[in-house]
């Protein structure tokens, strides 16, 4: 398990360079009291492993902007990918207020020949843009959602595909939350494409943090929502939300919310998937969100081994 004793420890992402695991994640200073007030105070850490299991903080590896830029209130959840030519791209949220003070998201990327120095590269790259996606002027929800950036290259070699945290324009609050895309040649110019996912009475106002692998040949998209944040149909699911997972035939879908069932209760947040290079065995990793008590947590958990128990991706059962 990776835990900071003095900051709370949320979303996280993973890159393996062949020789290091290198994990990327939201921490924020325990000394603000309130864990709700860490989303604005967030910094993206970085810790390197060999093993998954110990784990080395190193230099952070990006931090909020000077205003004015699309992120100077807090840089939030990403991804890492490598380009042809050996330059590391990591994208990640940026947040911002709009004058009426409420958040605004938008993706942007910087770029590493080490994974270690940074360079941001100028930004946003890709935001909510109607007719596809809710933005503050139209929507029905808190924040203008547009984050979480996912990006992975193209099965039959056609470019980078980026998935979104997103809302759709029309549909229910609560079920609202759809599955952004983008797409770019070159890691660098991105072309917004409609959603592909819809929204649905039986879905989410949120499908947070997506990840899309194909595990032992089976192509599963996996995303994060409360009970609090989805239609009333999703009240009765066991463990009330958590990490959900959505079975496709393709990495490129579409994808049927309608279908998505849970892999971890509330108690475990923000589920990753992340190949270990030793034995090839499918890790399911999560922060700790909850206790018994409902009061937030923080930390990643120890891998997960994942294997498929008839149509459903199930994770082992947590270590004591």
């Amino acid at each position: 398990m990776f835990d900071l004793p003095g900051s709370w420890v949320w979303d996280f992402w993973f890159a393996d360079d062949g020789e290091q695991y290198h994990l990327f994640f939201l921490y924020a200073s325990r000394a603000l009291g309130d864990p709700d007030a860490r989303h604005y105070r967030a910094a993206i850490g970085h810790a390197v492993s060999t093993d998954l299991q110990s784990w080395t903080q190193v230099a952070d590896a990006l931090v909020h902007s000077d205003p004015p830029a699309f992120d100077d209130l807090a840089t939030w959840t990403g991804s890492v990918v490598r380009h042809p030519d050996g330059t590391w791209y990591l994208f990640y949220t940026g947040s911002s207020l709009d004058a009426g003070g409420k958040n605004v998201q938008r993706i942007g990327y910087a770029t590493s020949p080490d994974l270690t120095t940074w360079t941001k590269a100028a930004g946003p790259v890709a935001s909510a843009t109607a007719p596809w996606y809710e933005t503050l002027e139209t929507g029905d929800w808190h924040d203008e959602a547009f984050r979480d950036p996912w990006v992975f290259p193209d099965p039959e070699g056609n470019g980078w595909h980026m998935y979104v945290t997103a809302r759709a324009t029309e549909g229910p609050a609560f079920g609202r939350g759809v599955i952004g895309h983008a797409w770019s040649p070159d890691l660098r110019s991105w072309e917004l494409r409609p959603p592909l996912s819809t929204p649905s009475e039986h879905g989410f106002g949120q499908l947070e943090v997506t990840q899309v692998e194909v595990i032992d040949g089976r192509p599963v998209l996996i995303f994060s929502c409360g009970r609090e944040h989805a239609m009333p149909s999703r009240a009765g699911e066991p463990g009330g939300g958590g990490t959900w997972a959505i079975n496709a035939d393709s990495v490129l879908g579409p994808f049927d919310v309608d279908a998505a069932y849970p892999v971890t209760d509330e108690r475990l947040y923000v589920g990753r998937l992340l190949r270990r290079r030793s034995d090839g065995q499918w890790l399911l990793f999560a922060f700790r969100n909850a206790d018994d008590e409902g009061r937030f947590v923080g930390g990643v958990i120890d891998g997960l081994p994942v294997s498929w128990v008839g149509d459903r991706l199930v994770a082992g059962a947590p270590r004591a």
